[in-house]
């Protein structure tokens, strides 16, 4: 599905209506830059041994902005690890964002002030979490949606497909976003799945949708279906952005090793953000005041990533053991004594 070309021609679908005005299209534009601009330092700062690791969402832009602003407030999400674009939408500010990177913080958010629950690092767990939150909404009464965030190589995952099965039998209010950035760190798609990723939804019993995960236009129409669906008490739906990772998989990557050159190059010609430049450029919808003023914002966010980074406090180590159960015991103290007697080795 797809309502905006590579050459940022408009083009209509008759399943999906959208008519966004010039305001809005030029806010959508602004996310992504804003969000690409945050992607980046984050990868410089990695670089500099300022964060320990960062997980790049270069290319992914509009499949995160668009769906992201298809959400209503009351609605919570349950992301992977590289949902930055959705996270700044939700309010979670830079710093914020970058505190587990750091080091500093277990998460750098509260949950429930922004909707949005902490990154997942480990590989598709966050899609049963989705279902048992979706189906806990479902049995309050409430007027919510569940969004759940994954990549293609979460789909072979068993938490994934599990989700999948309570998902479609209990009818829950959840939409479950797959962006198909193609490489699953080194694995390509075809050595994952013989036909495309959104018609799995068939078997478990609710639709699937393909959309141009390039076109934040398409990923805003149809995000915006697919939520209104599951709060309207029609169950789940799962999104196919199809779109493509043209960064590493993360900063210890190297997809130089895997991947074309060739290949990376194609789809830069895709890119969301361009496409989205060329639309408003031909329209008149916005002018070189417009991208200079929204260039100013990048690069002021830019420097509020930099010093805010490296202002983040070092936390005290054995802040690490507070929290990871609702009260001590003695394995516990047990780890603590010997980390203790660990660090005490470098005093001498």
């Amino acid at each position: 599905m797809q309502l905006l070309t590579p050459e940022g021609e408009r083009i209509h679908h008759p399943d999906y209506s959208l008519e966004p005005t010039g305001e809005e299209v030029r806010g959508l534009f602004r996310d992504m830059t804003l969000t690409r601009r945050l992607d980046t330092e984050a990868v410089a700062l990695q670089r500099q041994g300022e964060l320990g690791l960062w997980a790049p969402l270069l290319g992914q832009e509009a499949a995160q902005i668009g769906t992201a602003r298809a959400l209503a407030p009351e609605d919570f999400v349950f992301p992977s690890y590289r949902e930055h674009g959705i996270a700044f939408c939700r309010g979670v500010t830079a710093v914020d964002l970058l505190k587990i990177w750091r080091g500093t913080e277990h998460g750098g958010w509260d949950p429930y002030d922004v909707r949005m629950a902490g990154y997942s690092i480990v590989i598709g767990t966050q899609a049963l979490q989705a279902v048992g939150y979706a189906m806990g909404v479902q049995r309050d009464g409430a007027s919510e949606a569940v969004l759940a965030c994954f990549g293609d190589g979460a789909t072979s995952q068993g938490d994934v497909n599990e989700a999948f099965v309570w998902a479609g039998a209990q009818n829950a209010p959840v939409v479950f976003l797959c962006q198909n950035n193609q490489w699953a760190i080194s694995a390509p798609l075809e050595t994952q799945a013989r036909v495309p990723l959104y018609r799995r939804a068939s078997g478990f019993g609710f639709p699937g949708v393909r959309v141009d995960g390039n076109d934040v236009l398409a990923c805003l129409a149809v995000a915006r279906a697919a939520l209104r669906r599951a709060r309207d008490g029609h169950g789940p739906t799962l999104i196919e952005a199809y779109t493509y990772r043209m960064s590493a998989h993360t900063t210890s990557d190297d997809p130089t090793r895997y991947r074309a050159a060739a290949e990376v190059d194609a789809w830069r010609l895709k890119d969301p953000i361009e496409r989205v430049r060329a639309y408003l450029t031909k329209n008149e919808l916005a002018g070189d005041e417009f991208f200079d003023a929204v260039d100013a914002e990048a690069d002021a966010l830019g420097r509020q990533v930099r010093d805010g980074c490296r202002a983040l406090p070092d936390p005290e180590p054995h802040a690490m053991f507070e929290h990871v159960y609702a009260g001590r015991h003695a394995q516990l103290d047990e780890e603590c004594t010997a980390f203790s007697a660990y660090l005490d080795a470098f005093a001498g």
